[in-house]
């Protein structure tokens, strides 16, 4: 499910329809976890394999989540949210964070993953890492300051309390596991928008194969815009899109071989809530199966654009009315037709 975390001050500047084909489901947050399951379920005696790896080499957070009184009641039975964040160093790093204490790392890059009680899409919410909001205890500040004031259950109670709805997951990934997984596929195709340059490599506009390397530059860069971060997340979206239609690939999908090779390789690089093993990705990812690349939607929270805090610090100004409705789309099991009645795909 792009994505960085990187140490930076508080102050720093912040910078689909759908279509349905064949069999297997997957959510692009963890980039690989469910989908290899789907594959995993249908074969068999395989699948004990592929969750014996996955269990074994992933890594569980320790405290996930915020005291229960503290949380939101789950309204929607049959529907499931995640919490995506990303990290550079994960296993290094995130150890504080992991346990519920505060951190030096700051949660750059967050997704919120939503799937529906139908499962016929999954939308990936981006959440721009400067927006302005309450984080429960501190007062006001920049989103991904609570990662660094009271760790990953501090995230998830801003997150909750902004949309009155419960996380069911949530999940952290280095993002050196998705060089390792799109080396593994043997590139990922990407139409890049804008032409830019990073420190190592250039990007044409269009379309063009990464490596692994590539797409680690790619998701992470956004100095060289002059919108910063808004396209920094547009562009970890695109990637992510990418990752999940080369992976959804009938050359993938029939080869065990490839499958088990890619689980092997990824899963030391995930954590996930003690709740999200390897039987509870299986179960989701059977509900998935018909989901296709064409309906994961993609879109960032909208916002109110770039301001400065009273301390001086240049942020990015939350929408209410936006929060608002799509707190109640999630309460009401209806992002999809808000999505696309408030025309979000593809706006910053």
């Amino acid at each position: 499910m792009v994505f960085v975390a990187e140490n930076q001050a508080l102050s720093e500047e912040p910078q689909r329809p759908r279509a349905k084909k064949k069999r297997t489901g997957r959510n692009v947050f963890l980039g690989v976890v469910a989908f290899f399951l789907v594959v995993a379920v249908g074969a068999g005696v395989y699948a004990f394999s592929l969750a014996s790896s996955f269990n074994s080499k992933s890594q569980k957070i320790e405290q996930a989540f915020p005291d229960d009184a503290a949380r939101p009641a789950k309204v929607q039975e049959g529907a499931t949210n995640f919490l995506l964040l990303g990290s550079d160093s994960r296993a290094a790093t995130l150890g504080s964070a992991e346990a519920g204490g505060s951190s030096d790392q700051r949660s750059d890059t967050m997704m919120w993953v939503h799937i529906p009680s139908d499962h016929k899409n999954i939308y990936m919410m981006s959440i721009m890492r400067d927006t302005w909001v309450e984080i429960p205890g501190h007062g006001e500040a920049k989103m991904n300051a609570a990662m660094a004031l009271g760790g990953i259950p501090l995230v998830v109670q801003t997150l909750e309390g902004m949309f009155g709805t419960r996380l069911d997951h949530v999940a952290v990934i280095d993002f050196e596991g998705f060089k390792a997984m799109t080396d593994a596929l043997g590139g990922v195709n990407v139409n890049v928008p804008q032409a830019f340059n990073t420190e190592q490599f250039a990007f044409a506009a269009g379309q063009q194969q990464l490596t692994g390397e590539e797409a680690l530059a790619f998701v992470r860069e956004r100095k060289a815009f002059s919108d910063g971060d808004y396209q920094r997340v547009k562009n970890q979206q695109l990637f992510l899109k990418a990752l999940m239609t080369k992976f959804l690939t009938a050359e993938t999908l029939t080869n065990p071989g490839k499958i088990s090779s890619l689980v092997d390789t990824v899963s030391p690089y995930i954590s996930a809530d003690k709740s999200f093993d390897a039987a509870a990705a299986g179960g989701l990812a059977i509900g998935l199966r018909d989901v296709r690349g064409s309906d994961v939607v993609s879109f960032t929270l909208p916002t109110l654009g770039i301001g400065t805090s009273n301390d001086g610090q240049s942020i990015v100004l939350r929408d209410e009315a936006a929060i608002d409705g799509i707190s109640k789309a999630l309460a009401g099991d209806s992002l999809g037709s808000y999505v696309q009645e408030a025309g979000l795909t593809g706006k910053r």
